[in-house]
């Protein structure tokens, strides 16, 4: 069998530990390393606002490469392709052949991730696509990954929800038209524990902050979570 050689699109947050536990367990997929974006002026991952520091943690858990794009803030689209031409020309040559997202619902952001790859030879994989987000959090809540919130868009949720542990109470204290899985932008998250992982990552609760119309709970590398 040719395997896939794959690239994980990689926020850190449940749906891309998610994405990444659904490739470990497909036999026809040799994984090459997470990508990630990363806010060059506050040295943090693109609207998850995680320590770099976590991000790597993560990688080294996962036992992977980790593929830092470094993207300026502001960054206009044009300068976001530049930096993602910019990294598909670094890794020509590697035997990259597909490119896996965690995307589940928006038909507008799956189209984005399909066009950006039609130059660059690699297919586009989307293995969470259309699963039921409410099913979805439940199977993730059970197979033992273990998130926190960092940050919450509180013209959706109220901003009490930022640094919250995702589980069967933050599930359940959800308001009515809230996806379980935040996939309308109502938040996002920082894996630290699960079955994609050969080991915990060690975090602490830093300072919650509302920056630039969203609410922001910093982690650090640190002791267990509390």
């Amino acid at each position: 069998m040719i395997k896939k050689r794959t690239l994980l699109s990689w926020s850190s947050g449940k749906d891309s530990a998610w994405t990444l536990y659904q490739l470990q367990q497909d036999p026809g997929i040799e994984l090459a390393g997470l990508v990630t974006t990363i806010n060059q002026t506050h040295q943090r991952v693109a609207m998850h606002a995680v320590r770099v520091a976590l991000l790597e943690q993560q990688a080294q858990a996962a036992q992977l490469p980790l593929h830092i794009i470094n993207i300026p803030h502001p960054c206009s689209n044009v300068m976001y392709q530049q930096a993602m031409d910019d990294f598909f020309q670094r890794i020509q040559g590697q035997g990259v052949t597909h490119m896996a997202f965690g995307d589940l619902y928006l038909d507008d952001v799956r189209q984005y991730r399909v066009d950006n790859l039609k130059h660059t030879g690699l297919e586009p994989l989307f293995p969470l696509w259309l699963k039921p987000t409410k099913a979805l959090a439940q199977e993730m809540l059970a197979a033992g990954l273990k998130t926190r919130i960092t940050c919450v868009d509180p013209k959706q949720l109220a901003a009490s929800f930022a640094g919250r542990e995702f589980d069967q109470t933050f599930l359940d204290e959800l308001p009515e038209g809230v996806d379980p899985c935040g996939e309308n932008g109502e938040f996002h998250s920082f894996a630290y524990a699960g079955p994609m992982f050969k080991h915990p990552i060690a975090i602490m609760l830093g300072e919650t902050v509302e920056r630039e119309g969203f609410v922001f709970t910093d982690l650090k590398p640190g002791s267990t979570p509390t």
